[in-house]
């Protein structure tokens, strides 16, 4: 802005800002008169208004003494119960300081940052619930929830990383913006284990899993960064088919349930009927060899006492062939009624016989008889 010559206006009657007129060009201040003029005006401000030497030199003293330690009382520092206190002297890591009052030298020697360690920050992914004109509602970010599956599918993805301040001074000097930081590296990963994932297993039972795999290598990553950052949880809050897709995947989602229902039904009674033809199976194969070895011992039995029975006849011809028939006719006449009759009774006489089932009859008591005479 130029300066105003004429009729005494701009700086003091036309003088420049360090007392000098304009004509001849700008020129530099006069350090000299600058200090003077600034002892002057500190002589003015103090008690006595600059008389004696030796007083306005105490007053100095005082003044300097009251700044001094104005100054040193401006170290006193608290770290909250939540915080840790990072000291730097001259912008370099000094040491670490706990909860309660502190001290530092003062500025421009030491300062102090004090990051709440122990709060647990929480970073949506996906999907966002703050922000101007959202009212308590959510806004997605299909930029961030739109991820590919093992088997090339797409799925809309949404999850919560909890975070937390592990080492100070990593999360202080190591990273610029944490936030960013962990946005960038959670859906990094998220994108790695979808991409893994077949589409049902991403929004059905493998939820857990994609979780605690997420968690895991998050963690492994903000190791390698240094950023000493904890992953407290990861938390998937929706997986599933894009909304233009979601009634036709669902179509097929109860296609697949369905056949899968009626498998177990056939596998269910296939589990039934196969066993139980299994050991109907064992079963005849196993009575088929009794049936053989009981057959086999018969034949050899028989065989043996046909030879048993050769070698009496041979020794005995005629008591063997009376023993022989008298067995058959024991076995062909056993169970029926018998009736003996002499054979040599003349004819016209009495016939004489033995009744031998009226006999067997007359011997065995009847039940009734048999009781009535015990009473």
């Amino acid at each position: 802005m130029p300066w105003n010559t004429q009729g005494g206006g701009g700086w003091q009657g036309g003088q420049g800002p360090w007392g000098g007129r304009p004509g001849g060009g700008q020129q530099p201040p006069d350090l000299e008169e600058v200090l003077r003029r600034g002892q002057e005006r500190l002589k003015r401000l103090l008690p006595g208004g600059g008389g004696a030497g030796g007083y306005s030199g105490r007053a100095i003293a005082i003044v300097a003494l009251a700044a001094l330690g104005l100054w040193l009382a401006s170290g006193f520092y608290r770290v909250g119960p939540e915080q840790q206190g990072v000291v730097l002297r001259f912008g370099k890591l000094d040491r670490l300081t706990g909860p309660g009052l502190n001290y530092r030298l003062p500025w421009p020697i030491e300062d102090v940052l004090t990051p709440e360690v122990a709060r647990v920050n929480r970073i949506e992914i996906g999907y966002t619930t703050a922000g101007p004109g959202l009212r308590g509602g959510r806004r997605e970010l299909p930029e961030q929830a739109l991820m590919l599956t093992g088997d090339e599918n797409i799925v809309d993805i949404n999850f919560v990383v909890q975070w937390k301040i592990a080492d100070a001074a990593q999360f202080l000097f190591n990273i610029r913006d944490p936030e960013i930081t962990i946005t960038a590296a959670a859906e990094s990963v998220m994108r790695e284990i979808i991409g893994q994932t077949p589409i049902i297993q991403a929004t059905t039972e493998g939820r857990r899993a994609i979780e605690a795999r997420v968690r895991e290598m998050l963690q492994q990553l903000m190791v390698e960064y240094g950023a000493g950052i904890e992953i407290q949880e990861v938390q998937l809050q929706k997986a599933d088919p894009p909304g233009e897709v979601i009634d036709a995947f669902r179509d097929v989602q109860r296609a697949q349930a369905d056949r899968e229902r009626e498998q177990n039904v056939a596998e269910a009674f296939a589990n039934d009927i196969i066993p139980r033809a299994r050991g109907e199976a064992e079963r005849l194969l196993q009575d088929a060899e009794a049936y053989r070895q009981e057959v086999v011992a018969r034949a050899t039995g028989e065989a043996q006492r046909f030879k048993t029975i050769l070698a009496e006849y041979q020794k005995a011809q005629d008591v063997t062939v009376q023993r022989l028939y008298l067995e058959t006719m024991e076995e062909v006449l056993r169970g029926m009624s018998k009736l003996i009759v002499e054979a040599q009774a003349g004819v016209g006489s009495v016939v004489p016989y033995l009744p031998l089932p009226e006999l067997q009859q007359r011997r065995a008591p009847a039940p009734t008889q048999g009781q009535g005479a015990a009473q």
